[in-house]
């Protein structure tokens, strides 16, 4: 059974970056797509990107392109999460999560989808 398991958050000051982390274990990556999401205090869980199982497209919300990069090595077993120019709206739990060949879309992907979770990584930005 695949585990997950994030981190790398922390605080950061606005226009700074983080890299968070997901190291899976227990099962083979290749065989997941593999998601970051996001949940601030009283909002909804959203998806921030995602990488699919066997082609490894990409999904990127569309409000976060060009700051966040997601990327994984499967040799590392290890997905990252590269966030720059940090603003205080980016303040969150961050959760990777995992979903047995599922492809992500062109579209955000409901946090349903996704049967493992990681137990997220709190990333606080002050301005």
């Amino acid at each position: 059974q695949l585990r997950l398991v994030e981190s790398g958050g922390g605080l950061a000051q606005s226009g700074g970056s983080l890299r968070l982390s997901c190291e899976a274990s227990g099962a083979p990556m290749g065989h997941y797509a593999i998601g970051w999401f996001r949940q601030a205090p009283g909002k909804e869980r959203e998806e921030v990107a995602c990488i699919s199982s066997g082609d490894g497209s990409t999904y990127s919300a569309p409000s976060l392109k060009g700051r966040f990069t997601m990327s994984r090595d499967n040799d590392r077993a290890t997905a990252y999460l590269q966030m720059n120019s940090l603003k205080s709206e980016d303040t969150a739990v961050y959760y990777c999560a995992a979903q047995y060949f599922y492809y992500c879309g062109d579209s955000e992907s409901d946090p349903r989808d996704f049967a493992t979770w990681g137990q997220g990584t709190q990333v606080t930005v002050s301005s």
